[in-house]
């Protein structure tokens, strides 16, 4: 077991020490002018009880007998004596750890915090809050989701060609990387839930203008700006949570709250096979203005942002952040709301806070800092390169996956290409669509073409000549060489950009169909859906065992056990030569892998002081998206050349990241710093 180092702050920014001859959790003010007897600033000038009186005021009403914790005779103990037995047990290993380190005494608040958070209980407050913050994290999921899912259908709306498509994806990951960097600092500095209102309402407003907007440009720059509003939201939503949880709950419950980004991958999957299944779908005003079923799709991906940002407006700011700041008063009321809510939502009401803040002006000075701060900075590496291989091998398998599949279908429909050479049609009526079909050196001679669909049909060194076409709608149609005589063009979409090298004479184009617009029947490809909502619904099983395994096998076994079972599982791959096996096996590397992913995350909250810690989960958060940037390009760049160099390249990164997550502390016994 590699030795834990604490990586806390040297310095007592919060001035909380505990109180000699007092409970672990209380606190209490010095005497300050203008202040009560008791040194407490709301302390009111009821006359002082003696102790008979107190006792009998706390008794009244009650029989002696009923007071009697029922499994006394059963050699049951109280759960107040397990609370205090485990503060005492951590209080104590914290005592010798910082023998053994040869450090000096710190302050007092984290296992202060601590203590309060057991009083306050787990329930009702942090289920509140964990549905909100579970929300923000699904319309982050979500919005990972919607450039892949709109691209099909918004490409002939705007006229985006592959290089553009190729740009929106790589903006939309560094506007997240920027966003994450930017966010995540700024929550250290003016707060969890008010950065995270900000966060979620620029998310809010940019996705719902880039639903109207009809110019490439428009839409990659409200998608830009959306992105870099949500990047900020999962380093602020884990160090958000964790604050307001106690240290035997943390491990589980941040593993429950990873499961929302799966929620949010199924949402957007189910919401995009029932709003985008034709293309068609919409109206327009005019020629200028399209609203398609796409466009709805963007709309309703907002409803989880708008959930949140309605939730999160009515939650507390956490109190380790407030504390921190040396705003003590208001980390007790929201403490002692917290408490309240739990206990009587589990019908104790008569429980009483006890705890009061504690101004204090002293700074504590570590020798050692030198030492110190190179250890932290050494584990924030180890960090940075798990994060980078993990998220460089997912994501880049998470762009291979799909793309894998639709060169396997390519490849197969090509296979299925019907050829016609020489052919010479004369005075025929062709009412019947064309599909899939390649027509060298042929004649068309008095032939009529009307009403019909061109799908994926290439002619080449042909002739047409006194050849009529009208109403056609085409796909992926082109002509390559060809003459055309006395040929008349109505109300078509073959324009010049479906004629390469082709020489024209007498040709007549009358209104053509010009745009991007045009085939308003064409479907959209399930595979897209399908892929993604297995791929999501397939963490189910990860999720639910590393939330119940987190606090009981540790984060380090977690991550290193995961990420090398997902080298394996990529191994796999080079066995897949069917769309059925690599669906299969996708499948299993997100259920194995995203165990690794919670353990990450969980372990990134615990390791890094109050101070810096959404800091620091934004710069890992930030590696990621540049990890996933990377993965993406080069993972793209083998399709339909090689699966070998992408695949051995995914196992390298999780192998060598899972060995390397053995070396990082193990926080799960660790107060949060």
């Amino acid at each position: 077991m590699p030795t834990q180092v604490d990586c806390t702050s040297d310095v007592d920014l919060n001035n909380v020490t505990q109180p000699q001859g007092g409970d672990g959790g209380q606190f209490t003010y010095p005497p300050q002018e203008g202040s009560g007897p008791d040194g407490y600033p709301y302390q009111t000038d009821f006359p002082a009880k003696d102790e008979e009186d107190a006792a009998s005021d706390a008794t009244e009403g009650h029989d002696e007998g009923e007071q009697m914790y029922e499994g006394e005779y059963q050699g049951i103990p109280h759960p107040d004596e397990i609370k205090e037995a485990r503060r005492a047990a951590r209080m104590e290993a914290r005592r010798k750890a910082r023998q053994e380190a040869q450090l000096e005494d710190e302050d007092d608040l984290p296992d202060q915090y601590e203590n309060i958070m057991e009083d306050c209980g787990h329930g009702r407050f942090q289920w509140t809050l964990f549905a909100v913050l579970g929300l923000a994290l699904m319309a982050d999921g979500v919005d990972s989701y919607v450039v892949g899912f709109v691209l099909p259908s918004a490409e002939k709306d705007m006229c985006i060609t592959n290089a553009d498509k190729g740009m929106l994806g790589l903006l939309v990951y560094v506007a997240m990387l920027a966003g994450a960097l930017v966010w995540g600092g700024l929550s250290d500095k003016l707060g969890r839930r008010k950065v995270l209102i900000y966060v979620l309402t620029i998310d809010i407003v940019f996705s719902f203008l880039s639903c109207f907007a009809q110019g490439y440009g428009f839409f990659l720059f409200f998608r830009f700006c959306s992105g870099f509003g949500i990047g900020g939201s999962i380093p602020i939503v884990y160090t958000y949570f964790a604050e307001f949880l106690q240290i035997e709950k943390r491990g589980e419950h941040l593993s429950w709250l990873c499961m929302f980004w799966m929620l949010g991958g199924l949402y957007a999957s189910f919401t995009a096979w029932g709003i985008i299944p034709h293309y068609g779908w919409g109206f327009a005003i005019g020629t200028e203005v399209q609203f398609h079923g796409w466009r709805a799709f963007i709309l309703v991906c907002t409803f989880p942002a708008i959930a949140a940002l309605v939730g999160v407006i009515f939650m507390p700011e956490s109190p380790r952040f407030l504390l921190e700041n040396a705003r003590h008063d208001e980390a007790w009321m929201i403490l002692r709301n917290v408490h309240d809510t739990n206990w009587k939502a589990k019908g104790e009401p008569e429980r009483v806070f006890t705890v009061s803040p504690q101004r204090q002006n002293h700074i504590n000075v570590n020798p050692q800092t030198v030492r110190w701060n190179l250890m932290c900075v050494l584990q924030g590496l180890f960090l940075v390169i798990v994060w980078f291989c993990l998220a460089f091998s997912y994501h880049g398998l998470g762009v291979w996956f799909p793309d894998m599949i639709k060169y396997m279908q390519y490849e197969e429909y090509e296979a299925k290409t019907r050829v016609f050479h020489r052919e010479r049609v004369e005075r025929f009526h062709f009412n019947f669509s064309l599909v899939n079909q390649i027509h060298r050196e042929g004649e068309y001679i008095h032939d009529k073409f009307e009403d019909i669909e061109m799908r994926s049909v290439k002619f080449e060194h042909s002739l047409f000549e006194n050849c009529y076409f009208e109403d056609i709608r085409s796909t992926n149609t082109f002509f390559e060489n060809c003459t055309l005589k006395n040929t008349v063009f109505y109300n078509t979409d073959l324009w010049e950009e479906k004629f390469k090298d082709c020489r024209m004479e007498n040709t007549t184009f009358l209104h053509p169909k010009k745009g991007c617009h045009l085939n308003f029947q064409e479907e959209n490809d399930i595979v897209i859906y399908l892929v993604s909502f297995l791929g999501s619904l397939a963490v189910l099983p990860g999720n639910i065992i590393s939330a119940l395994f987190m606090d009981k096998i540790g984060r380090i076994k977690i991550i290193g056990g995961s990420m090398l079972g997902s080298a394996a599982c990529s191994f796999l791959l080079l066995l897949s030569f069917s769309q059925g096996a690599v669906i299969c096996w996708q499948c299993l590397f997100y259920a194995v892998s995203v165990a690794a992913w919670n353990g990450l995350q969980v372990i990134s909250v615990e390791v890094y002081p109050t101070a810096k810690r959404a800091t620091a989960f934004g710069i890992l958060n930030a590696v990621c998206k540049f990890a996933a940037i990377i993965g993406s390009f080069i993972f793209a760049s083998f399709i339909g050349i090689t699966r070998i160099v992408p695949i051995f390249l995914a196992i390298a990164a999780l192998a060598c990241g899972g060995l390397l997550a053995l070396k990082l502390p193990e926080t799960r016994e660790k107060v949060l710093s």
